[in-house]
């Protein structure tokens, strides 16, 4: 008898010739996500087990394995020999010493001398014997005793379905540049994007010295998180100061929050280019604030010349979005009162229905080429 995690995957059992692919990046990012942890990771026929783990750090394998998109459940159980002696033992193990209970089989092996309603009468009234202070309750049981006998001549028994993170294997979909600011918004964006198997890289737009290197470490702590759920992700920093004090300077402060959006958008995707990205990924909400309106998207779109731009929370509320990041850990750091590029130079009456022909000649007051480029040049790289 030994002491397992079993994983169960979601859609990669949809995948048709292309499963192998999907499988093996799987057990990759899983290795990721475990490394440093004494494990190992053995597939069986349709299920992942981790064997070979510490006692010690099953609630560390647990909250590791949690933040590895393409896991549908996760159960802690036993594998034994498929011999109804080890079952019942090893369902003893499961079984709660009080309280309903069910025993449920699975039994994937036909060749198996017993059928799945005769396992489960077996081993329930064996239980029942033996756990004074337990009575079967098949309709809405407290504790449940799962039996799965596999193909392979083994069996796995368990209690508990925990639901897993879901979605596809990172890395799977491509490739995506969040524009990541200190906010709410954005990190969950680039999860949920993740959650679908894009791998993610980061950019963000600073305007030091109005503000300050806090601000800067905040958004690093951010991308910290959000690597935990993506394999890792690679930060890129961009100064835009000299942009906004340009635009403050020379054009209609109304649009001071659109014209950046254009900047941005212009320099991130410069940046998707270098780094292998096939789309931008940004945190606009309809509606939320002025620049996302369907105008203000629009204007932010128009300067993009080759990729696609991904707004994956373009349909929720802000309550919807903050219960998002509590759920994945970002809302702590996210709160920190520190400013971000946005609020510099932030008009009293920003305008929220740009027309395109008003933006052009705004920005027809600038030397948008130049402005780009020393954008570019201050580049900095972190890697997380």
């Amino acid at each position: 008898m030994e002491k397992v995690i079993i994983i169960r995957y979601c859609e990669l059992h949809l995948k048709g010739k292309n499963r192998g692919f999907f499988e093996r990046l799987f057990a990759v990012n899983m290795e990721r996500a475990l490394k440093g942890i004494k494990h190992e990771i053995r597939r069986r026929s349709g299920r992942y087990l981790i064997e070979g783990f510490e006692d010690d750090d099953i609630e560390l394998i647990l909250s590791k394995l949690n933040k590895v998109f393409g896991i549908h459940t996760i159960s802690v159980g036993y594998k034994v020999k498929s011999d109804m002696g080890d079952i019942y033992l090893a369902a003893k193990l499961v079984c709660p010493a009080s309280g309903t209970f069910k025993v449920e089989t699975h039994r994937a092996d036909k060749n198996f001398p017993m059928n799945s309603m005769q396992i489960s009468a077996q081993i329930g009234g064996r239980l029942l014997d033996d756990i004074k202070g337990i009575s079967v309750d098949v309709h809405n049981p407290e504790h449940m005793v799962n039996i799965d006998v596999r193909e392979d001549g083994t069996s796995l028994i368990f209690g508990k379905f925990f639901k897993g993170a879901g979605g596809m294997p990172v890395g799977s979909a491509g490739k995506g540049l969040l524009l990541i600011s200190g906010g709410i918004d954005s990190p969950v964006a680039g999860h949920m994007i993740a959650k679908r198997g894009m791998s993610i890289d980061c950019v963000h737009f600073h305007s030091y010295p109005y503000t300050n290197m806090q601000a800067k470490e905040k958004v690093i702590d951010l991308a910290k998180i959000l690597s935990s759920y993506t394999c890792g992700t690679t930060l890129h920093i961009i100064k835009v100061t000299h942009i906004q004090e340009e635009i403050h300077k020379k054009c209609n402060s109304e649009y001071m929050v659109t014209l950046l959006r254009r900047f941005m958008m212009r320099i991130a995707e410069r940046i998707a280019q270098r780094c292998g990205a096939q789309c931008i990924i940004t945190g606009e909400s309809l509606g939320q604030v002025a620049s996302q309106t369907i105008e203000g998207m629009t204007s932010s779109n128009a300067v993009i010349e080759k990729l696609p731009v991904l707004r994956p929370l373009c349909g929720f509320d802000k309550n919807e979005i903050i219960e998002r990041s509590k759920d994945i850990g970002t809302y702590d750091t996210s709160i920190q009162p520190y400013e971000d590029c946005c609020t510099v130079f932030l008009p009293k009456h920003p305008v929220t229905k740009p027309k395109m022909e008003d933006v052009l000649a705004e920005e027809a007051k600038l030397d948008v080429q130049s402005l780009v480029d020393e954008a570019i040049g201050t580049l900095e790289i972190v890697k997380l």
